[in-house]
């Protein structure tokens, strides 16, 4: 069986020999040493798994990530591959529907029409519904049924420009709120809390016409629960994801 020295593996992939080493460090990719010389020895085994490692890098998943999907007894490479797959599919789909918008509004503008305004923004919404479906869909399926998945899907699809507009703008204004009360040492049971946990839940019922206080609470324990809602939430204050999750529960009875 072929086995490559860490200069060969670099070329082959890509992938220079500083970022095998670093993989290395990490226990990431741990290649065989040369019982001569203590060389790195990258197997068949390896480079399956560097590309692999290629695959999830390719879709913004963080190296620990990696390591822990990998690691898992449990993992399954083929099942893994069909998800890379799905999910390359929906970023060609979204980069399809950017391009498409850009050629329309360079078409409108050679030609001096007025382009709709849905169409101005209609990318745009696909592309958000795509990230949605990559990050989150399997496990919005598994806890709501497909029904009501396709049926949120089509809803924020047909969000108009003001129903889209508010939705975008009330993301921000809760992060922003959310982040402000974290930093404040604020707890969620108080006012800011409830001001926070109501604006989760004006934001949720713009795509979502099946809202009930019960799927909120539900909606709010994903935060915490999921590590990838978790890192939205705290990217840039630590303890925001669980601040909301706890004025949900708190105040959407």
């Amino acid at each position: 069986m072929a086995e490559y020295s860490i200069q060969q593996l670099a070329k082959l992939s890509g992938v220079t020999t500083r970022t095998l080493r670093w993989y290395d460090t990490l226990g990431l990719l741990k290649p065989q040493r040369a019982a001569e010389n203590g060389y790195r020895r990258y197997t068949q085994a390896d480079v399956d798994r560097l590309q692999d490692i290629l695959f999830y890098r390719a879709l913004g998943v963080e190296l620990r990530s990696i390591k822990a999907c990998l690691d898992d007894p449990s993992f399954d490479r083929l099942a893994a591959l069909r998800r890379h797959l799905q999910a390359l599919e929906h970023q060609r789909a979204e980069l399809d529907g950017l391009i498409q918008s850009v050629k329309d509004t360079i078409e409108a503008q050679e030609r001096d029409q007025p382009m709709s305004n849905e169409k101005k923004f209609e990318a745009f919404k696909r592309r958000a519904a795509a990230e949605n479906e990559a990050k989150y869909g399997r496990e919005v399926r598994e806890k709501y049924g497909e029904q009501e998945a396709k049926d949120a899907q089509e809803t924020f699809l047909g969000l108009s420009e003001e129903q889209y507009a508010a939705f975008e703008t009330l993301g921000k204004t809760l992060q922003a709120k959310l982040e402000e009360a974290v930093k404040a040492g604020q707890s969620p049971e108080e006012a800011a809390g409830r001001e926070i946990a109501e604006l989760h839940r004006d934001w949720l019922r713009v795509p979502d016409r099946h809202y009930t206080p019960r799927r909120h609470r539900g909606i709010a324990q994903l935060y915490v629960m999921d590590e990838r809602f978790t890192a939205y939430y705290d990217k840039d204050v630590p303890g925001c994801a669980k601040f909301l999750c706890d004025a949900v529960q708190h105040w959407i009875l």
